[in-house]
């Protein structure tokens, strides 16, 4: 992580001295001196002058979204709630982890992989569990670690289902227990009796009682008698959001909505484009019964069961009252494969054009009646279509005659949609002629601080901006505190410059903390099987989002150091100017400011967001080291002399005459 020098020495030099022999007397003087000290180091107050009646350009109503891909486990171990890893049974060199066998007692069993028997054409394969002993007492059968552990809750009842088949009934019913790692302890229970034939599919719930909730329990399939039995798509799931069946957990989709985002880019990054071709997002291959979802290979290392599709993506919006930004597959992944334009590419086209008829057909269009026949007639609302993803990473230089066929295509058959180029970004300029170019940044705080006047200066006669994937980068998992300020300097520029950037989505924006579960620091929010929690970053977002209004207003600061940076937007309807102040210095910022427009004796309300350092952060375990603190101010005839102390982040909401 990059800071400056002289944050550096000044969070180092008290550390010494704390660490020396001073006397408990000198140490007191010293700590009474500090805050002068520091005062004296910041020179004279800044002159911040805001005219609320002055709106000099629009913000955008979209400005703030969120991004999300098959990342960290963020869908498999993630929001999409399914607790049991690998329902499947999808191989791998190591078989099919993480299943294995029980053997109680004398019981004997043994498990396989048999690729000539499935319940469907996308799950042609099974595990098959051969028991030659079994009894009471003496039970045979599979377990399942779930995703690091299932997070359990008392009284409360989770949804499970099967697929099966026996050759007889000799094998008996399928207990099925979900039992605590420590104790052994049944935490719930349920029998399933499978009946011989053909592949069925059976349900079982699976209730707790006034348990303590914990995520360290596994589940148990088990019989007690011999016999043979063939598995396949076994999955359990906790009460989901909305109550939605194959749906999403409420915390996390709880800690979105507090985001007040307008959009979710979907399906993500490179989990559009995968690996290779045939990795990719095939968005017709997430359609329908789980059992008909072949699941595929994610970019990031581990298998996607697919069960958050198409569909469910878009109710995701529903649920979160967004609008969704569809990227579609523009031929090329990434390990530099690219289909060649012309004949090749239009299978892809046509992909494309199907895709959008599905989010947006109505039900006598082919694709808006197979949308309907999967439970949801009404057509979703869209406005965006995002062609790629991340294309200035193509070495050949395909991009353009690439977006050239797509966007004739689209332009032709949905011209009432505005396209978005992938071939941008801080160190390359969009070659085609989109509406929007979609530009990406991974910065360090230092970094980050530094480039928050880029667009201040870019002309307003090219392509609208989106920045579709942004994020500071130094802690992990999640961000800590400097992370939070430098994230807060790009957002004062991004809402400064709004009339040119019209979304923003940081990136990435979930991950699974639990060991082994996360393939890229920094991520916004951090989970386990059980819980959730916000980072610094996550704050900063939501309440720079929480507090924004239509219009900038007219401003000019001077006198002020060179890491505090601000914000002045005015809210037309609600009559408030949200003034947002970040202080990324390690001394305190002195502030006279002006404010015409304001009420005369205005009761100003301030949120703040402080850190001890830069590395201060939030936790699993200690999840609210860092939160938003509540105080409020009086403002007399439009002048307010304020402090804004080191290493803080302030929303600030005035009344407006």
């Amino acid at each position: 992580m990059s800071r400056t020098k002289t944050a550096d020495s000044l969070r180092a030099k008290p550390q010494a001295l704390s660490a020396s022999t001073l006397s408990l007397c000198a140490l007191l003087a010293l700590a009474a001196a500090a805050p002068r000290a520091l005062l004296s180091q910041s020179g004279s107050a800044a002159q911040l002058d805001i005219d609320a009646t002055r709106v000099v350009s629009p913000v955008s109503p979209t400005l703030y979204g969120l991004m999300t891909e098959e990342i960290n486990h963020s869908y498999d171990g993630g929001l999409y709630a399914e607790m049991i890893q690998n329902r499947s049974f999808h191989e791998t060199w190591e078989g099919t982890p993480p299943w294995d066998l029980i053997r109680r007692g004398t019981a004997a069993a043994t498990r396989s992989y048999d690729k000539t028997d499935g319940p469907s054409k996308a799950l042609p394969y099974s595990l098959k569990l051969a028991v030659t002993s079994a009894s009471s007492g003496n039970e045979a059968g599979l377990t399942n670690p779930g995703y690091w552990g299932y997070g359990l809750r008392p009284n409360t009842t989770y949804s499970g289902s099967l697929y099966a088949h026996a050759d007889s009934a000799d094998i008996g019913p399928i207990t099925i227990r979900l039992v605590s790692n420590a104790t052994g302890t049944t935490q719930a229970q349920a029998q399933v009796a499978i009946k011989p034939g053909p592949w069925a599919r059976y349900e079982y719930k699976l209730t707790t009682a006034a348990i303590a909730p914990s995520i360290a329990n596994h589940i148990e399939f088990t019989v007690s008698h011999p016999g043979t039995v063939w598995l396949q798509m076994i999955s359990l799931m906790p009460p989901t959001f909305h109550d939605r069946p194959n749906g999403t957990r409420p915390d996390l989709m709880e800690r979105m909505a507090a985001m007040h985002p307008k959009f979710l880019r979907l399906p993500g990054g490179n989990y559009l484009e995968g690996n290779k071709v045939e990795d990719r997002f095939d968005w017709k291959k997430t359609l329908g019964p789980l059992v008909d979802r072949p699941g595929h290979e994610g970019p990031w290392g581990y298998w996607s069961t697919d069960g958050l599709g198409l569909l469910e993506f878009l109710e995701w919006c529903e649920d979160l009252n967004v609008e969704p930004v569809l990227a579609v597959y523009a031929g090329y992944s990434l390990h530099g494969t690219h289909i060649a334009t012309g004949k090749d590419m239009e299978p892809y086209i046509q992909d494309a054009l199907d895709e959008v008829e599905y989010v947006t057909g109505d039900v006598s269009t082919h694709w808006g009646a197979e949308r309907a026949r999967d439970g949801h007639p009404a057509p979703f609302p869209l406005h965006y279509i995002e062609v790629g993803n991340e294309d200035y990473l193509d070495r050949s230089g395909s991009y353009t005659a690439r977006y050239a066929q797509f966007a004739e295509a689209l332009h032709a058959r949905y011209p009432q949609y505005k396209l978005i180029s992938t071939d941008g970004n801080s160190d390359y300029e969009t070659k085609v002629h989109s509406d929007i170019s979609d530009e990406h940044y991974y910065k360090s705080p230092a970094d980050m601080m530094d480039m928050s006047q880029h667009y201040d200066k870019v002309s307003r006669t090219g392509p609208k901006i989106f920045v579709g994937e942004w994020a500071t980068r130094s802690g992990s998992p999640t961000p800590n505190f400097g992370d939070a300020l430098g994230d807060a300097a790009w957002m004062t520029s991004m809402e400064r410059n709004s009339d040119l950037i019209i979304m923003a989505s940081y990136a990435p924006l979930l991950v699974n903390v639990s060991p082994g579960g996360m393939q890229w620091p920094t991520d916004l929010i951090g989970f386990d099987a059980g819980t959730t929690y916000a980072s610094p970053s996550y704050w900063a977002q939501s309440l720079f989002a929480a507090h924004l209004g239509d219009g900038t207003a007219a401003s000019s600061i001077s006198g002020a150091n060179p890491r505090f940076f601000y914000s002045a937007t005015v809210s037309t309807k609600e009559k408030q100017l949200h003034l947002k102040l970040v202080n990324a210095s390690s001394v305190s910022q002195p502030i006279s400011l002006k404010l015409a427009g304001v009420q005369s004796a205005a009761k100003a309300t301030i949120i703040s967001l402080h850190g001890a350092t830069f590395e201060a952060t939030n936790t699993i375990n200690t999840p609210d080291a860092i939160h938003p603190v509540k105080s409020a101010a009086a403002i007399s005839g439009g002048h307010w002399d304020h402090t804004v102390p080191p290493l803080t982040i302030e929303i600030i909401d005035v009344p407006l005459r």
